[in-house]
């Protein structure tokens, strides 16, 4: 989960928002991912200087390293993009915002996806399980 609410306090606030508006939280999906799978993939991730293209080292390789296939402008790495900068945003998932994982299974709205799948696999996955 990411973004918000990223506090059980946050939840709490926005399922009594919602309330006043007649509306709830109906599912939350939690796609989950070794953390070595998340680093890789985030690590690989290359955008174009110029129009941010993205690229990935492994899952969308430029044809010319450091090169965007599109306007041929310089391919560079953010820095949240950099493999210390995710171990840490990893860790401050893990302290701030993972126990809305058990907030919402308890609420029975959680929907577990694994994310260690390729894409189309969680894609699919995802929009099943929101379906139903």
């Amino acid at each position: 989960m990411d973004g918000f609410p990223r506090t059980t306090a946050q939840a709490d606030a926005l399922e009594k928002m919602l309330a006043d508006f007649g509306g709830k939280v109906d599912k939350v999906p939690y796609v989950t991912a070794p953390e070595k799978v998340l680093v890789e993939r985030l690590s690989g991730r290359w955008t174009c200087r110029t129009n941010g293209h993205i690229f990935h080292d492994k899952n969308n390789p430029p044809k010319q390293a450091a090169v965007c296939d599109f306007d041929g402008s310089e391919l560079y790495q953010r820095d949240d993009d950099k493999s210390e900068t995710i171990v840490r945003r990893i860790q401050v998932y893990l302290e701030q915002t993972a126990p809305l994982i058990t907030y919402y299974r308890q609420r029975g709205n959680l929907i577990e996806i694994n994310g260690a799948q390729n894409i189309r696999e969680v894609t699919k996955t995802l929009l099943s399980a929101l379906k139903k």
